[in-house]
C-alpha cells in the first residue's frame, strides 16, 4: 500500500488574500495572458496570496476559463512560481487561491524603473 502522507482539503477554509485578480468577463486569451503577466510580476516581488475569480459556466453550453487557468497555475507550481494553490471555498467564488514564491528580499515597492503601474495591474 502507498503512504500518501497528509491529505490537504480540495478547497480553502476562506477567501482571504492580500491581492485579488478578478478574470470575470474576459474571454479566454486575455484571461490566460492576465494570468501570465500576474505571475511573471509575481516573480521579481515579495511572496504574496492573490484570489483569482473566474466566471462560472452559464449553463448553455459555454465553457469555464476553470481548467486552463487551472492547469496554468499547476505548471506555474510544478516550475517553482507558486508555493500554494487550492480553489475558493465552494459558497464564494469560482476562482483560486494562490502563494506566490516571489523573492523573499525583494523590497516592497520594487519597480525597476521608478515608474509607477496603472491601477488595477499590481497583482
Amino acid at each position: 500500500m502507498v503512504d500518501l502522507g497528509e491529505l490537504k482539503p480540495l478547497f480553502r477554509d476562506n477567501s482571504e488574500a492580500e491581492y485579488e485578480l478578478d478574470l470575470r468577463g474576459l474571454d479566454m486569451p486575455h484571461a490566460i495572458a492576465s494570468t501570465e503577466r500576474m505571475l511573471e510580476r509575481n516573480r521579481f516581488r515579495t511572496p504574496r496570496s492573490v484570489r483569482i475569480l473566474i466566471d462560472a459556466p452559464d449553463g448553455e453550453g459555454s465553457t469555464s476559463h476553470f481548467q486552463p487557468i487551472g492547469r496554468l497555475l499547476l505548471d506555474s507550481r510544478k516550475e517553482g512560481i507558486l508555493t500554494g494553490m487550492s480553489t475558493l471555498p465552494p459558497d464564494d467564488a469560482l476562482g483560486f487561491h494562490i502563494v506566490t514564491t516571489g523573492k523573499p528580499d525583494a523590497e516592497e515597492d520594487d519597480s525597476a524603473d521608478g515608474a509607477t503601474e496603472p491601477e488595477g495591474e499590481n497583482v
